[in-house]
């Protein structure tokens, strides 16, 4: 892996899965400024839902690196792709398959998610556990009505049920945004299978631990497992090592009514991309301005510079402040969880002996 950062990634058939079919499927692709990790959870029935999920991920690391728009427009456009791919592949004995898809491109310092179904990202930062996506289901919406509990949803029949697939239709629907990354944070990409069953506070204590990606993977589905394991198991581990310079694209904003369409959301990222084109043609005019008027050019230049400089700065300003609210509200504190380790009977909550 690149020296920015670390990965481990591992499948695993649940222990009660009938059949020994694994649907999920994981993706770990190097890039030369980062890489492309990926977690598809497959549905339809065994041999649907396993050929539903490899599908997709072919398809998105194939269009992604053959792709030449800029890393937000190029990703969304690669799980339009892995859509195509599962829509077109669900005839015959595959009608009805579909999968999930939970995406993230580390792009140097940014990292960027593209969020389709039930399949998590979470993020470690400073003993912080944020929970990235929010779940594409019924369950979940209900959750955030507050007409469930956590509990209750993660307990209840239609847990499995979601309301945004790859497959159901011509055009995906998804969630894209950005965020700046820091040194020292680890990213988790999980199917169901481990989320569903081991709550955020353990999911923090788990991951906060100081071992390799590879071994946290194994410690994650070990955790899943011993709680029961009904379900298929993959998790993905990223670690950054350093920290790096933002991309000079926008980041894409995360929306607040949830999924949209794949030309809503490429039109929103392309007018975010004016800004760009604001940046070129100052430099381009100031540089205009230099030429044509050498008696004035050294107040142009310092003009154009300034300008330059307000607008850059202005766009970091607006980053970090969208980045400090989509990580405003961990879902686990570690400081909490060690407590509750702490207090008589807190010790009996772990899974795995470490």
């Amino acid at each position: 892996m690149p020296a920015l950062m670390s990965s481990g990634l591992l499948t695993d058939v649940g222990r009660q899965r009938q059949g020994g079919v694994n649907q999920d499927a994981a993706l770990a692709l190097e890039l030369p400024q980062g890489g492309l990790y990926a977690v598809a959870d497959g549905m339809g029935g065994h041999a649907a839902g396993e050929l539903a999920a490899n599908l997709a991920l072919d398809a998105l690391s194939q269009h992604y690196l053959e792709g030449r728009s800029s890393p937000p427009v190029r990703l969304a456009e690669a799980v339009q792709a892995a859509n195509v791919a599962v829509v077109r592949h669900a005839v015959g004995e595959y009608v009805g398959m579909g999968t999930t898809l939970i995406a993230a491109l580390i792009d140097r310092g940014a990292l960027l998610i593209a969020h389709v179904g039930d399949s998590r990202a979470y993020l470690l930062r400073g003993g912080e556990l944020h929970r990235l996506t929010e779940d594409h289901s019924w369950v979940s919406e209900q959750v955030r009505l507050g007409h469930m509990t956590e509990r209750e949803a993660r307990e209840h029949q239609w847990r499995s049920v979601v309301s945004n697939a790859l497959g159901g239709e011509e055009r995906v629907r998804l969630e894209l945004y950005g965020l700046p990354l820091q040194a020292g944070d680890r990213l988790l990409l999980c199917s169901d299978g481990l989320s569903g069953v081991v709550c955020d506070e353990d999911l923090l204590r788990l991951l906060a631990q100081p071992l390799t990606p590879e071994a946290t993977t194994r410690l994650l589905v070990n955790a899943a497992n011993d709680a029961g394991g009904p379900d298929n198991i993959t998790a993905v581990v990223v670690d950054v090592q350093q920290s790096a310079r933002l991309p000079n694209y926008a980041l894409p904003m995360q929306r607040e009514d949830g999924p949209a369409y794949i030309d809503i959301l490429l039109s929103t990222q392309r007018g975010n991309s004016l800004s760009t084109y604001l940046l070129l043609m100052i430099a381009y005019f100031t540089l205009l301005g230099v030429m044509l008027l050498p008696g004035w050019r050294a107040v142009i230049g310092l003009l154009g510079t300034a300008l330059l400089v307000f607008i850059i700065v202005v766009q970091r300003l607006q980053l970090t402040r969208r980045a400090r609210s989509t990580l405003s509200r961990p879902s686990a504190v570690l400081k909490d969880v060690l407590g509750q380790m702490t207090r008589p009977g807190g010790a009996g909550r772990s899974h795995h002996d470490t």
